[in-house]
């Protein structure tokens, strides 16, 4: 009998090719979600990226097609409720009948003290940071399975946070850090925890669909949420890095690419930590004024 690999191609231009695709990234305009946008468009891809403000989503997608190859259009959309998840499903059904890949990015955080954590940095996180995925992912259930096939399935990643890992006090001491002095993101965390156990409930739902569901939990890497933090408290932040430096877009669009490629078909319900290892090993650094990016 030969070997299965005789028949292979097993060439990265095959393994990690991405011209066929058509993606969805929620929160595309900035941040994190413009770098995976970012990384599709670069080899190729369709790129549909969605954001409230149409200037910023404008912005980036001129940009975007200006490096190409791929191409990047953009919906305007606001997924604080159901009926903000349906209406970007539906503008998106409008502009394609199939996707295979939605890199559900959108997110949102809330500082606060302790004893005064208002109920609305409860009830807006959760809206969008677990029950827009949901939203977002069931209404766009059609799009996602047509065509998937046990080799080339479509793929939904869930962007979490190490914050839906880590159970330390989030209150933030007096030299600052991700909030301000004295505050803390009480409801950031559990909601990221709950968008990693949404993951595993949906890729358990959708893998036998031909759909594969996995989980990034990013640690610090430059966005919109991290900007206070990386502007008043970069030393701060970098202490606790062993490698000594935050997340580049080259670190987290090479994994959002790896698991929306060939080489990634038979993985579903995965968690992937991209934190330079500090969640692992519990660094601090007592070296100060070091930071880089």
């Amino acid at each position: 009998m030969a070997h299965a690999s005789t028949t292979a191609d097993l060439s990265a231009a095959n393994l990690f090719s991405f011209t066929n695709h058509v993606a969805l990234v929620t929160g595309g305009a900035t941040g994190l979600g413009e770098m995976a946008a970012q990384a599709f468009i670069q080899n190729g891809a369709k790129v549909i990226i969605a954001s409230r403000k149409e200037s910023e989503l404008q912005k980036t997608a001129d940009r975007l097609n200006k490096l190409g190859p791929g191409k990047c259009d953009y919906v305007v959309a606001d997924l604080k409720d159901k009926a903000g998840c349906e209406d970007l499903c539906r503008k998106v059904k409008q502009k394609t009948d199939r996707l295979t890949v939605l890199l559900n990015n959108s997110g949102s955080t809330w500082g606060a003290p302790y004893d005064d954590f208002p109920e609305a940095g409860w009830d807006k996180v959760y809206a969008l940071n677990v029950k827009a995925m949901f939203y977002t992912t069931v209404g766009l259930h059609s799009l996602l399975t047509k065509g998937a096939t046990a080799d080339h399935p479509s793929r939904v990643i869930n962007i979490a946070s190490i914050a839906g890992i880590m159970t330390s006090d989030v209150t933030v001491g007096p030299e600052g850090g991700l909030a301000a002095p004295g505050t803390g993101t009480f409801s950031y965390g559990p909601s990221k925890a709950a968008c990693i156990h949404l993951s595993k409930m949906q890729a358990s739902k959708l893998m036998p669909l031909n759909v594969t569901v996995n989980c990034i939990c990013p640690g610090v890497f430059p966005s919109r949420m991290t900007a206070f933090g990386m502007r008043d408290a970069m030393d701060t932040l970098v202490s606790g890095q062993p490698s000594g430096r935050v997340g580049k877009p080259e670190d987290f669009a090479g994994l959002v690419l790896f698991i929306s490629s060939m080489g990634a078909a038979h993985m579903t319900g995965n968690v992937f930590e991209i934190d330079g290892g500090s969640m692992q090993s519990g660094f601090k650094s007592k070296k100060k004024n070091e930071s880089r990016l």
